[in-house]
């Protein structure tokens, strides 16, 4: 039948070309590679880390593209995936796409916990060891510390930094395992009709990506060091897969029922995690703050840059 010769065979031979696919997929790496640094440099070289109104409008920009990447992208290629005629068996009787999606949803929800209790605990033990060291002669000398007087950071400033972190990282752990599967996606494709259109469409997808990764690892204010790792780590992962995929082209069936379920399981965990993050860690937690309620004008710029950053990624999946 056509749908089995097509689960055999690792590319539809409509319009192949592997020596221009190959020329195309070195050219996606630099164009792709070039738009996540480009999205992910422009808030953190910014610096907006003072919570204006003019950082708040950039992050609901982003919480919109967020969640657009999570709803339209990545559940929609997990559907198609784990729906394929080529897997058969079970995988088309349950809707397994939503299940790996709310688990990965709640799990994320668990490791939110996790992480900021940690960070808490290990930044109240950070100030006890410094606020000792500081006082150890007074100790020796007297036995009694003055505590009236030590400068310490406000609890909700270090508290809310702390979730800065968490989310930054929970954000790029999603972002970065939809952007290894992408990359391998047009890395093993021999189709230049497929691709150019979907070079052009993943380079705006890196960008905002990238930009609202940005934005939080500004907001969540790593050192300089960390903050480059995370960013090149990003910037990186779409390219690097793109290379992978080229090497394993000739071997490698997109269709088989091993990457069709692999595929499927890891876009639907990555989408439970953005849709979990952009709409409780980023949206809920700027919308519904007293900030928010009490600027008019911010809610309107807020909501509308929430409406266009989802429109303009959904607009994206047409052609990626």
């Amino acid at each position: 039948s056509v749908t089995s010769a097509r689960c055999k065979r690792s590319e539809l031979e409509q319009c192949r070309d592997e020596s221009e696919a190959l020329i195309l997929k070195l050219v996606a790496m630099a164009s792709i590679l070039a738009a996540g640094l480009g999205g992910i440099a422009i808030p953190l070289a910014g610096k907006w880390r003072r919570e204006g109104e003019a950082f708040m409008a950039a992050k609901a920009l982003a919480a919109g593209v967020i969640l657009a990447t999570g709803f339209v992208h990545m559940l929609r290629d997990s559907w198609e995936a784990l729906s394929d005629p080529c897997l058969g068996g079970n995988w088309n009787k349950f809707p397994f796409t939503g299940f790996f999606a709310m688990v990965s949803a709640l799990l994320t929800l668990l490791f939110d916990f996790l992480a900021t209790g940690y960070y808490q605990r290990r930044e109240e033990r950070g100030k006890i060891k410094d606020f000792v060291q500081e006082n150890e002669a007074l100790l020796l000398e007297t036995g009694i510390v003055e505590l009236v007087h030590a400068p310490q950071p406000h609890p909700h400033d270090v508290q809310t930094t702390l979730r800065h972190v968490v989310v930054s990282q929970v954000l790029e752990l999603g972002i970065v395992s939809h952007s290894m599967i992408i990359g391998l996606s047009l890395g093993v494709s021999q189709s230049p009709c497929t691709m150019r259109p979907l070079i052009v469409a993943l380079s705006f997808h890196q960008f905002f990506e990238g930009f609202a990764l940005g934005g939080c690892i500004s907001q969540a204010q790593f050192k300089t060091l960390s903050a480059t790792i995370m960013s090149c780590f990003f910037a990186l992962t779409t390219p690097i897969g793109v290379a992978i995929g080229a090497a394993i082209a000739s071997i490698f069936n997109p269709y088989s029922p091993g990457a069709l379920i692999t595929e499927g399981i890891l876009d639907s965990i990555s989408a439970g995690i953005l849709v979990y993050m952009a709409l409780v860690d980023l949206i809920a937690a700027d919308f519904l703050s007293k900030k928010m309620h009490s600027n008019f004008r911010l809610q309107i710029m807020c909501y509308c840059l929430l409406f266009l950053g989802a429109g303009l990624m959904s607009t994206l999946a047409i052609w990626a």
